[in-house]
């Protein structure tokens, strides 16, 4: 018998207590009816939720799929282990294609106008760049009306049209690695190290909400980072704690950071 509330008050004090009842009911559901059932797109972080609220039922497996074959946002499937058929995970394809000799579009500029027509950030996978515009994967119920309101992005025209999931390219990052020391593992610094700007601008930018930990809005710049942290500072990527390589003479730690371009 899965225990509702404890698991909430264990999810309560990280703020995903709300997240954590949506992803128990889809879990209590697949158990009940034997069957299956999906959410909707969720960050690394959320998988990691839907991950322990899985483990808490004895005949439920996750699964996930978010169309690209290393997709970052992906949608869960609580599978019943005596359902035998394929979960439907409920996702569209597009291509969106403008042209790149006039318009420099950027991610956050393709997610904006998806957001403008009403989408919800949840019915939204990744956005991925491609020689004739942009890919990306939304809900299915959402194919109709994206082909007839998405017919710009920022200033550029668009045309949309739906493809394959075969049609998807591989996401490819490229990483910079960054060898650096700072004073101490304050997030401030690190980021800041990171993305080489000043410590008191990514301080600024943390008080601002523009930076996540590990895909969670940073509580303050002194909040403390270690290896396996994801920073990330919105519009400018992801930075990992790859290494803490020890103490300098100056008593300066020394890091090695992966700079996700």
């Amino acid at each position: 018998m899965v225990d509702r509330e404890k698991i909430l008050r264990y999810f309560k004090a990280g703020g995903d207590e709300q997240l954590a009842a949506k992803l128990l009911d889809l879990a209590d559901g697949a158990n009940k009816s034997r069957k299956f059932r999906v959410s909707e797109f969720l960050d690394p972080h959320a998988y990691n939720v839907a991950e322990i609220i899985a483990a808490n039922f004895e005949n439920i497996k996750i699964e996930s799929d978010g169309g690209f074959a290393n997709a970052e946002r992906v949608k869960v499937a609580y599978i019943a282990e005596d359902f035998y058929g394929t979960p439907e995970y409920g996702m569209t394809y597009f291509l969106a294609a403008w042209d790149k000799r006039y318009y420099d579009l950027s991610h956050r500029d393709v997610l904006g106008a998806l957001m403008g027509t009403g989408c919800k950030r949840e019915a939204v996978g990744d956005i991925v760049f491609v020689p004739e515009g942009a890919q990306f994967v939304v809900e299915k119920t959402l194919a109709n009306y994206l082909m007839s309101n998405l017919t710009s992005i920022g200033s550029a025209p668009v045309s949309v049209s739906e493809i394959t999931k075969e049609e998807l390219f591989q996401k490819e990052e490229k990483i910079k690695i960054i060898n650096a020391t700072v004073a101490d593992l304050r997030l401030d610094a690190v980021a800041a190290a990171g993305y080489g700007v000043s410590r008191s601008r990514m301080a600024e930018e943390i008080k601002a909400l523009n930076v996540k930990v590990n895909w969670q809005d940073a509580k303050k710049p002194a909040q403390s980072v270690d290896v396996g942290d994801i920073i990330s500072f919105r519009g400018r990527g992801r930075v990992e704690v790859a290494e803490v390589r020890g103490t300098t003479k100056k008593g300066r730690t020394s890091i090695t950071l992966k700079r996700y371009i």
